[in-house]
């Protein structure tokens, strides 16, 4: 495999600028939450998607295509999207195509449903998209002292999934004529939930200084509060848990955090790391001139990093972020270069992917590499989007059965009957959901095409999908035992207590019955009497039976007693004996 040289940029080579420029930058940030039922409200029997649909309703506004404007109104922002194949033909374009036919017939199912015959039969796409309008830019300033830099917003989404209680947030930001440097640290540093930390200055650690989102008259609309160092330390201890960034609560309005005091029908909860997985598109000029740490620090996302914070800066330049051996084998297990040679109608083009993100890499000069109906960057919001969709959907619906169950036990009472029935509902309902995922959204092979099935299945190694999934079907598999061999304990219990009713009871009746004798001759009797006599033998009867099914368990150790040949008559004495001794068990 090839690898990138550090010469061109060492020796004064093409574009060996200090820090080259990136022509056009696109981010996408993709951040997996898991949906909470809300119980208790009269939309809780609704699907989230429904619910978020009857908000927008109610704030004046119906479904809006993908390429209308909406006033979002006080109810909603969102709208559902109307995609290409639902709406107006004139929007659906050759990249929509070439996005369909990139992925295997079930994959085509998952994505936009069933095929469709000429009478118009065929079922939607398990997968619902909002969208929201109304921000149209991202104002951010990356370090305490930096100059503002404003992105602009390509679409903020929501998407939600028939049968998995996950939503994923989707923002994508672009951004002309960046130094190298200011992309790769906007790559690092915009996609956090929350900070990691703060300086000793109070400045927060790993995520930008401040972010604000614009609207078209360039309003701010939201702010970060990641300098709020005291507040953010006594939410956690308060809610044993980090409060998410202001702006990216805003963003998921009306979906509100689950601990937070706000109310609402739609809430989420935190199933990943605070830092959201990312794709990145960069036009350079010269992608050979970069350096192999300029990859290294893309394809991990580390940031741009400064002399002397690394290990062994050099030259008055940032040195690699880890150490040689560490990345001995980058190119290896991070690369896909497939195309990153002077041929092709994209060359010199790379792809690097790490599970958490996906970047591609390209010359600027290239039309195909630019172009957005059919070339790279078509195919990166398109092909790749989707992949990188599909491997994190089913790391987020992994976590997300995993922690159904951990809460599951969290709240098991064996003690309580309702309890017990409450936890075997709940264990029942997220085994027949697994089994649901597992035969719509759980795929090895999403493809065909080369290069979306070797991107495909990185993510999947990075994200470690396979080793997950076993784990989380052993898991299911394991508590779905422990129901079925509870249940069988359970009929095994009741049929040793039917036995031994039957087998005391069958004295009485071969006694009583024996030639068809009747002890009491009252066949002529008043019929009050009868009745009488009726009514106290069914009380009598009643008592015993559930006298002998009070007593069946220790009875049942009495038989075993009696037929055991190995006993002598002592022994079997005493067994009958203890089945009144308050102490036997």
């Amino acid at each position: 495999m090839t690898q990138t040289s550090d010469s061109a940029s060492e020796q004064g080579g093409p574009g060996s600028a200090a820090d080259p420029r990136v022509r056009h930058l696109r981010q996408i940030l993709l951040w997996p939450l898991r949906l909470i039922p809300a119980a208790g409200t009269e939309r809780a029997h609704l699907r989230p998607w429904d619910i978020l649909r009857a908000m927008g309703s109610d704030a004046n506004a119906g479904v809006v295509g993908q390429h209308d404007s909406a006033d979002p109104g006080a109810g909603s922002p969102w709208r559902e999207v109307v995609d290409e194949y639902d709406g107006d033909v004139a929007n659906f374009h050759e990249r929509h195509y070439n996005e369909f036919v990139a992925f295997l017939p079930y994959v085509q199912r998952f994505l936009y449903g069933e095929g469709r015959t000429p009478d118009n039969r065929g079922s939607a796409s398990p997968m619902r998209v909002f969208r929201r309008r109304d921000i149209a830019q991202v104002r951010v300033i990356r370090g305490a002292g930096d100059a503002p830099l404003t992105l602009d917003i390509v679409h903020i989404d929501l998407y939600f999934f028939y049968d998995v209680d996950v939503v994923m947030l989707n923002v994508e930001v672009c951004a002309d004529e960046l130094p190298l440097s200011i992309a790769q640290d906007l790559l690092y540093r915009f996609g956090r939930a929350y900070p990691a930390g703060w300086d000793p200055s109070g400045q927060p650690l790993h995520c930008l200084h401040s972010v604000e989102w614009l609207d078209a008259g360039g309003r701010v609309l939201a702010a970060s509060e990641a300098q709020q160092k005291e507040a953010i330390l006594l939410h956690a201890w308060a809610r044993r848990a980090p409060s998410f960034a202001s702006h990216w609560k805003f963003l998921l309005e009306p979906l509100v955090h689950d601990l937070e005091d706000q109310t609402g029908v739609l809430r989420y909860q935190q199933i990943e790391y605070y830092r959201m997985p990312m794709m990145a598109y960069l036009a350079v000029d010269h992608p050979r001139a970069l350096s192999r740490r300029d990859f290294i620090r893309l394809g991990l996302v580390t940031g741009a990093g400064m002399p002397g914070t690394d290990a062994a800066a050099h030259d008055g330049v940032a040195a690699l972020p880890f150490s040689e051996q560490y990345l001995d084998d980058f190119e290896r297990q991070y690369c896909y270069d497939r195309f990153w040679s002077a041929a092709g109608a994209a060359p010199h083009t790379r792809y690097l992917c790490s599970g958490h993100a996906l970047v591609v890499v390209g010359d600027a000069r290239s039309d195909f590499y630019r172009c957005r109906d059919r070339g790279v960057l078509a195919q990166f919001r398109h092909q790749h989007f989707l992949l990188f969709l599909i491997a994190h959907l089913q790391k987020a619906s992994l976590l997300m059965f995993s922690d159904r169950l951990a809460e599951a036990l969290n709240c098991l009472n064996v003690g309580d009957a309702d309890n017990v029935r409450r936890f075997k509902r709940k264990i029942r309902a997220s085994f027949e959901g697994f089994l649901r995922f597992t035969h719509r959204y759980w795929f090895h092979e999403i493809s065909e095409q080369a290069q979306v099935r070797a991107l495909f299945h990185m993510c999947s190694r990075h994200l470690d999908l396979d080793r997950l999934h076993a784990e989380v079907k052993v898991r299911m598999a394991d508590m779905n035992a422990y129901l079925d061999a509870d249940s069988l304990r359970r009929q095994a219990n009741t049929v040793v207590r039917l036995t031994v009713v039957t087998i005391f009871g069958l004295i009485g009746t071969v006694t009583t019955g024996f030639l068809g004798m009747n002890l009491l001759a009252e066949a002529d009797a008043p019929l009050s009497r009868r009745l009488w006599i009726f009514g106290v033998t069914a009380i009598i009867t009643v008592v015993l039976t559930s006298y002998t099914m009070v007593k069946s368990k220790r009875l049942s150790d009495f038989l075993d007693a009696l037929s055991d040949e190995r006993l002598s008559a002592w022994a079997k004495i005493k067994s009958f004996a203890a089945v009144w001794r308050k102490d036997a068990d």
